[in-house]
């Protein structure tokens, strides 16, 4: 009986510690688990197509290996997603309500793209309709008393722009449209970060909106700078545009100074900083403006420029910072180059300063719609037949920065070559997010089908384009790339540290990132630019999955842990 009673126990016993130790083993260690979702994007025309899941299995392969590290987490991720302009506006103006509203649901809905972060420019910039103007106009008005947000509500009238179909559609509009459709939804998110261009013109020592080159001022345009008087005026403006915005039902995310403090030569709206004067603007004006005004929780975000330039303004402006901390992080964009991610940089950056975040504001195909100047050569013989409703071009090396052959020097080449639209946008997002990148956002979402409007013919590329003739709406695959990783990727979600061994691979052909979400949902994101498959496997812990990337194609990967 005594034996008996032991062995009972003793059974007991062992049972629970088998139970515990299964307990303590991640579902992934389990090699008969299968992928829980594969989807594809391809220049064989999937578009975010869902694939046949694969089983999982025990051991160390060989070959092409992505390595995944879900225990050794990472940043956390602000959101994917493209920006609210009056140029989009003013393209959506174009349609019929209903029509308009089912392109705004795959933009925002959760069926859609779900896209999560934003970003909309406070007064005009290039990608306004007509330009040239700002929120408080009256020269000298340091009260704001004239301030005022009449240029983001009052339309387009059909008689000055035949086609129209709704007249009030606009910049403000468009952006509680979107919200209005988050609102309806179990996702809400809609980060939106606002970013000014330029002061108004009479606080500004050229007291114009911008100067372009010519040969009278050395070919060297500007868009000036802040008079001194005027500067606590400027971040009395930007706190004051925060709620009129506010009242209007759109709250801000984030914000930064101005858009490209280094300027553009005086092409457009433009406003230029240095490191040191936007140090001393943030800190003595702007971010104790904000506190005084109740928006301690906005993301302030520095720079807004191209990404390879951030080291000389952080190191700046982060030691300013350290006993305030008005500073969420820096606003890059990506047009230094159309390959490098510049992904040294973020290692660095985040190596000295872990405590601030990198998030992309903006990036588009450049200057899609614009002609050759006469010292260049088109042999493409571009128009928006070459890109509207022709996938072909997207995956292709069809896209240049100028839109047309440029002399150039060997060194510019290496940076600006032609290039394929759809690993640009993939390669940046993945390189990016995989070295500290927190979130990005695409430039303007609908244009025209030449890339516009825009009132300085600065035309451009976008992820959806429309012929406001006969309202044909084109989703450019850009936009199922950009859909794909914003559904799989949300906002709060980890990234988590990856490896690559690739042997017999060029360094291009295959690209990978990793995050993680609260409910242990691991998603994968991969490119391959090469036009061959590319069989790989996905290593998880201690089990692996076979996959095959099909030639020239963007897929995710998700699995539960």
């Amino acid at each position: 009986m005594i034996h008996k009673t032991a062995n009972i126990y003793l059974i007991l016993i062992l049972a629970s510690l088998v139970i515990a130790g299964c307990a303590l083993i991640p579902a992934t260690t389990d090699p008969g688990k299968q992928t829980s979702e594969i989807i594809l994007t391809s220049a064989a025309g999937a578009r975010q197509s869902p694939q046949e899941n694969v089983n999982f299995k025990a051991g160390t392969p060989d070959g092409v290996i992505i390595s995944i590290y879900p225990d050794q987490v990472k940043q956390t991720i602000d959101g994917i997603g493209t920006s609210f302009t009056e140029s989009s506006a003013f393209v959506l103006a174009h349609l019929d309500p209903e029509k308009r509203k089912g392109v705004m649901e795959r933009i925002y809905g959760e069926s859609g793209a779900n896209f999560s972060l934003t970003r909309t420019h406070i007064g005009a910039c290039d990608f306004s309709v007509e330009g040239n103007y700002s929120y408080a106009d009256v020269k000298g008005d340091t009260a704001l008393e004239s301030f005022s947000l009449a240029e983001d509500l009052k339309g387009f009238s059909p008689e000055k722009y035949p086609g129209i179909k709704d007249r009030n559609y606009d910049l403000l509009p468009i952006i509680q449209e979107a919200l209005s459709i988050k609102s309806a939804q179990k996702d809400q998110t809609l980060r939106i970060i606002g970013s000014a261009w330029t002061a108004p013109a009479w606080m500004k020592d050229i007291e114009d909106w911008y100067q372009g080159m010519t040969e009278e001022n050395g070919w060297n345009g500007t868009g000036g700078s802040l008079k001194p008087e005027y500067v606590e005026t400027y971040a009395d403006y930007l706190v004051r545009y925060l709620d009129e915005y506010k009242q209007a039902g759109v709250e801000l995310w984030g914000m930064t100074p101005v858009n490209e403090p280094h300027g553009n030569n005086g092409q457009w709206e433009s406003m230029n900083f240095s490191p040191e004067s936007q140090s001393e603007f943030v800190q003595e004006h702007l971010g104790p403006g904000l506190r005084s005004g109740g928006y301690s929780d906005l993301k302030l975000l520095i720079f807004d420029q191209n990404r390879d330039g951030i080291e000389e303004w952080t190191d700046v402006l982060y030691p300013a910072d350290k006993e305030e901390k008005y500073i969420y992080g820096v606003a890059v964009h990506w047009y230094e180059s159309t390959m490098k991610v510049y992904e040294d940089v973020f290692e660095r950056i985040n190596a000295k300063y872990p405590e601030y975040s990198i998030v992309h504001t903006e990036g588009c195909i450049d200057d899609l719609g614009k002609p050759a100047p006469a010292e260049c050569t088109d042999p493409e013989g571009r128009t928006e037949e070459n890109w509207f409703n022709n996938d072909e071009f997207w995956w292709t090396p069809s896209a240049s920065d100028w839109a047309y052959a440029v002399p150039w020097t060997p060194g510019n080449g290496e940076d600006h070559p032609l290039y394929t639209p759809v690993h640009r946008y993939a390669r940046n997002i993945i390189v990016s997010l995989d070295h500290w990148m927190t979130g990005w956002v695409d430039w303007n979402i609908v244009l025209d089908k030449q890339g516009g409007p825009n009132h300085v013919g600065n035309f451009c590329g976008a992820p959806i384009m429309i012929d406001t003739d006969n309202q044909d709406v084109y989703y450019t695959p850009v936009y199922d790339v950009l859909s794909q990783f914003s559904r799989s990727i949300r906002p709060g979600d980890r990234a988590v540290q990856t490896e690559k061994a690739a042997p017999g691979l060029g360094a291009d052909d295959l690209h990978a990132c990793a995050t993680i979400n609260a409910d242990n949902m691991l998603s994968v994101q991969l490119l391959n630019t090469s036009q061959g498959p590319i069989q790989y496997n996905l290593q998880v812990g201690e089990i692996f999955a076979p996959l095959t990337i099909p030639a020239n194609s963007v897929q995710t990967v998700r699995t539960q842990l």
